[in-house]
């Protein structure tokens, strides 16, 4: 009769590395994001024949106490959670404890660490049946290095598994772009057979951009559309290429983690099946921001797949972000390649996750152009507070990662966007840039109102500071002059997606009054089809975002069909809610707003003077 009995150590800790280690490549993630976890913005990883005889992992992170040697190389030990609470919202990359334990199980495993407020560094090593952990002291800089020896030598079924060499690599190779794109602000060198293969500097959040070019190649980002859209806590931003451009570049990062999980990559498939067809599906890489707690990372072997908690909701997220720029990636003609400015509107490429609170989109061609003088732009970006040790190892921060565009916006000839116009309308806008303000406009406000001090107050009013007077005004007052600049230089003003586009009925006669009106609403922002007896509207301009989509379609007949673009701007402006001077949009334009001479002088117009005494007065006496 068998008897039940406790496993030996090894024994155990051989059958867990059957799910952790598959092969070289497996050491290499798991040793690669602990050192991420520890904070490391260095990372050297040695790699010999493969990985069947040496993968050494040297990094300059926090480093591990003598007294917590030991502990790090048993099973379920680990400074990356404390309680169950923390496994609901992990954001380290390692958490459950047993990759150390694992791989020493396997393999001839060496441990040496030192703590930058360590005199001595030590190193540590299991050995015999019991897997007894030995400590001794080194010679070691600050950070830890780990030798993995010999994989599977007292394992031959799992070593004779073994591809060759050059195949063992190429998988290690392919890992290490995955974890380079992760990061930017890490250096990782990879060394094959003592021979550097890859050299992946680190990069500012400005120039991220130069690392996915050296990852996925020039060309890649010469083509491809960047895509930045979000909606009440999700954010997907990245770039995508156009469909039937073959490239391998294939990568999806959720919360910053490496993933292929399957409803990512179908609402991708099936955002490209929808949008052109059933073709090969192109190149992307892809970054997936979300509340930790609504995705559980906690339910694959190797943390390749995760669950999200509101999976329908997440997909079609995917899936009309990835619609949106495939579907402008076929209909927006190139832009004219004979001028480059730098964009008008600052990008929010990587934003705070804590300020994405509402849905923005935008997608447009990127080009790799640092022989220019268009430089990359972007904002930081941050997710996700890590749990308390991870935080320790990071010197209190958040993990970053993230980008910029490469290149500018080209000038856009408005003329060769919308060829249906009328002679005359072509006309109007070939002369808008002279209809922006009337010169005697402009020449009766001072040169300095263009320098003047202002302080923004809530819903768009605006206090000024000129020549000793204080001013009240109205930004709304400088929306008109700032749209037509905005149009001049990109053909339409920015709009954004709906996370569902919203169905409308109308008659007969409604929807052959749209028609007239479809132009001009594509250049103020909005995306519509026309069907018989109803609309899908999929876009709307940033500045409407906040009215109920049903009501905004009413509005749209009111400006008649003959109606110029100044009509349009007019209406416009009349219908942007007071709430749009409240949002994240308008907040990241407001100073080119307030520093372009023709909106202050429309602002300065109808403002009305304050008696500066007397407003001191006033605030002394509160």
């Amino acid at each position: 009769m068998m008897t039940i009995e406790i496993l030996p150590a090894r024994l155990a800790n051989q059958i867990a590395a059957g799910e952790v280690v598959e092969r070289p490549a497996s050491v290499v993630k798991e040793l690669v994001e602990n050192s991420i976890d520890a904070g490391a913005t260095r990372i050297q990883i040695d790699i010999e024949r493969g990985g069947h005889k040496l993968i050494r992992i040297r990094d300059n992170g926090i480093g591990i106490v003598k007294d917590e040697l030991m502990l790090a190389l048993s099973r379920h030990a680990t400074s990356k959670l404390k309680s169950l609470d923390d496994l609901e919202c992990i954001a380290s990359l390692g958490f459950r404890g047993e990759a150390l334990a694992s791989i020493s199980s396997v393999s001839r495993l060496t441990l040496s660490s030192k703590p930058q407020a360590q005199e001595t560094a030590w190193q540590a090593f299991a050995e015999g049946r019991d897997m007894a952990v030995q400590v001794q002291p080194t010679a070691h800089p600050d950070g830890t290095t780990i030798e993995v020896k010999d994989l599977f030598f007292n394992t031959p079924a799992r070593r004779k598994f073994l591809r060759t060499e050059k195949t063992e690599f190429s998988h290690i190779d392919e890992l290490v772009k995955r974890i380079a794109l992760s990061r930017f602000d890490v250096a990782i060198t990879l060394t094959h057979n003592q021979k550097v293969v890859r050299q992946y500097r680190p990069r500012t959040i400005e120039k991220g951009v130069e690392r996915v070019a050296q990852v996925g190649g020039k060309a890649f980002l010469q083509q491809a559309s960047f895509i930045d859209s979000g909606h009440e806590g999700l954010r997907l931003f990245g770039w995508v290429l156009p469909a039937g451009v073959n490239n391998g570049t294939q990568y999806t990062y959720v919360n910053g983690r490496m993933m292929r999980d399957k409803l990512i990559l179908h609402a991708i498939r099936q955002a490209f099946d929808e949008s052109i067809g059933h073709e090969e599906l192109p190149g992307f890489v892809i970054y997936l921001e979300l509340d930790p707690r609504q995705v559980d990372v906690n339910v694959h072997p190797a943390k390749h797949e995760v669950r999200f908690h509101q999976a329908r909701l997440v997909h079609d997220f995917i899936v009309q972000a990835i619609k949106q720029v495939a579907t402008e990636q076929i209909d927006l003609p190139c832009a004219s390649e004979t001028e480059t400015q730098a964009p008008d509107i600052a990008s929010p490429l990587f934003t705070p996750q804590e300020q994405v609170d509402e849905t923005y989109h935008q997608s447009y061609r990127s080009t790799l152009q640092p022989e220019t003088q268009a430089q990359a732009y972007s904002a930081p970006s941050t997710f996700g507070e890590r749990t308390e040790a991870s935080r320790a190892a990071s010197g209190g921060g958040r993990s970053n990662y993230g980008g910029a565009t490469g290149g500018g916006k080209k000038q856009v000839n408005v003329n060769q966007l919308y060829q249906g116009l009328s002679h005359q309308q072509m006309q109007h806008f070939d002369q808008i840039e002279e209809a922006a303000l009337p010169s005697n406009e402009v020449s009766s406000i001072p040169i300095s109102a263009s320098k003047s001090s202002w302080m923004l107050l809530p819903q768009g009013k605006v206090m000024l500071e000129q020549d000793n007077q204080l001013l009240f005004g109205d930004c709304r007052q400088g929306l008109l002059p700032y749209w037509q600049m905005q149009i001049e230089q990109d053909g339409t003003l920015q709009g954004k997606a709906l996370l569902l586009p919203v169905r409308i009925k109308l008659d007969k006669a409604a929807l052959e009054a749209l028609q007239q009106r479809e132009t001009w609403l594509a250049i103020l922002g909005f995306a519509i089809e026309i069907f018989d007896g109803h609309i899908l509207v999929k876009k709307l301009p940033v500045s409407l975002y906040s009215i109920d989509v049903g009501e905004i379609s009413k509005q749209m007949m009111e400006p008649s069909s003959d109606a110029e673009l100044q009509d349009w701007l007019q209406w416009l402006e009349v219908s942007t809610p007071s709430s749009y001077f409240d949002s994240q949009h308008f907040d990241l334009v407001k100073e080119k707003l307030l520093s372009k001479a023709s909106c202050l002088a429309r602002i300065h117009k109808s403002a009305v003077t304050i008696d500066a005494q007397k407003l001191v007065s006033f605030l002394s006496s509160q």
